[in-house]
């Protein structure tokens, strides 16, 4: 499997607001009324993983979440991360959240 290249990862965005392209990565960073509302929203993200069989990386504090999806395999990003992007967006139209800015992942000095 080989990655996207960078004009169809562009293209495919337009479809897909809130997402973004950061480095290898589609990367979305949101936040919920509460840690519960977050919580419920990883774990449909989880089951979706599953049944897909493509995990994101993630990083939780309380209300926010933030989702980065790569194909590891192809070293970038392929159809997979879009197909689960796509599958992340469903849920969210029907759900109380915000999109982040761009913020960064935390990092222990």
């Amino acid at each position: 499997m080989k990655p996207m290249a960078p004009e169809e990862i562009l293209a495919k965005l337009t479809r897909h607001p809130g997402w973004r392209q950061e480095d290898q990565w589609l990367a979305r960073d949101l936040q919920f009324s509460d840690f519960n509302d977050a919580w419920q929203f990883m774990a449909h993200v989880a089951e979706a993983a599953e049944a897909q069989d493509h995990h994101p990386n993630w990083y939780n504090v309380y209300n926010t979440v933030q989702i980065r999806l790569s194909t590891h395999d192809a070293q970038g990003i392929t159809g997979r991360d879009f197909d689960l992007a796509a599958t992340i967006d469903l849920y969210l139209a029907s759900v109380a959240h915000t999109t982040l800015p761009p913020t960064p992942i935390f990092k222990s000095a």
